[in-house]
């Protein structure tokens, strides 16, 4: 549910101020706001077709990091080589996994969404091992990506022959999960150490994910008849908290605390994204769910890991 976090050295440094709000606080936060934006998709896509959720969300997201950056006097991007990386980027990071999940969510539950999106590591760990080559594997981080992909045939239900399942859903939220960490690959090796600021580029890559879906959205959809308040509600708060405060959070722990504690939000976010559609959209939860998304989340905890230096 993010874009590339960047490498910024932490405010706890001299030089640095102290941020008003504790740090584990935010994370917190962004924990929850993250978690029950699969709960929003559901909510939106019960009025509003995929495609148009999606414009919304981008479009709120947009409008909250343009009064950012307007506040912080931040500029765009400049330079048309730069504008057409950030373009690619918007496609892989916003555009294209936020539409496949608004589609996978037609189908099947939010709880198997939100446990969907947290194979991210485990396909961003298969990724990099060939696409990255200062990204060396680990006898640890390959047994995290097999017992990774084990919790997935578990939540899935392999050993029944996936039955309930929804196949086409299911594969869109799985691919939206993946289309992350190959956006964040991209990123890596197209946009890395340039001089422009993150929330700039941030608000620029945001901006162009909007324009895609402004021309693909009335393309496949119709205008709506009528507007119903729950789910547009569902709608703005996904756009404005869950893209864009979510995005300016997300910035600000990894300024202050570093990456790789920032994106241990990751392990979160499925625990809330179940519990909030079990609790609050009556969703069914087998065991094999809980027990599948423990070993996902351990999984990927252990692809994470680095050897000591």
């Amino acid at each position: 549910m993010t874009t590339a976090t960047p490498t910024r050295t932490p405010s706890s440094l001299p030089g640095r101020p102290r941020a008003a709000v504790d740090w584990r606080l935010r994370f917190a936060f962004l924990s929850l706001v993250w978690g029950f934006s699969f709960l929003l998709i559901k909510v939106g896509t019960q009025a509003y077709a995929p495609f148009q959720v999606t414009f919304g969300r981008l479009l709120f997201g947009t409008l909250v990091l343009a009064v950012a950056m307007a506040v912080k006097r931040e500029r765009l991007p400049r330079g048309a080589r730069t504008w057409g990386h950030l373009t690619v980027a918007a496609l892989l990071l916003n555009a294209l996994p936020f539409s496949l999940f608004a589609y996978a969510e037609l189908t099947i539950p939010s709880t198997l969404a939100g446990i969907c999106n947290a194979t991210s590591p485990l396909w961003g760990m298969a990724l990099s091992l060939v696409a990255l080559s200062e990204d060396r594997p680990t006898r640890v981080r390959v047994a995290g990506l097999g017992l990774g992909f084990l919790g997935v045939l578990t939540v899935l239900g392999a050993w029944q022959g996936f039955s309930g399942l929804d196949a086409r859903g299911t594969t869109m939220a799985l691919l939206a999960s993946l289309s992350y960490p190959v956006g964040w690959i991209y990123v890596r090796r197209t946009l890395a150490g340039t001089s422009t600021s993150h929330l700039s580029l941030t608000g620029a890559q945001l901006l162009l994910a909007t324009a895609q879906l402004a021309f693909v959205t009335p393309l496949f959809t119709a205008l709506p008849h009528s507007f119903p308040v729950l789910p547009l509600l569902a709608v703005v708060a996904l756009g404005a908290l869950g893209t864009g405060v979510a995005m300016l959070l997300q910035y600000g722990l990894v300024s202050e605390v570093g990456p790789t504690t920032a994106q241990m939000v990751t392990y979160f976010i499925p625990v809330i994204a179940t519990a909030a559609g079990v609790v609050l959209l009556g969703e069914s939860l087998a065991w094999s769910t809980p027990v599948g998304a423990a070993i996902v989340l351990a999984g990927a905890a252990l692809t994470q890991a680095r050897p000591r230096t």
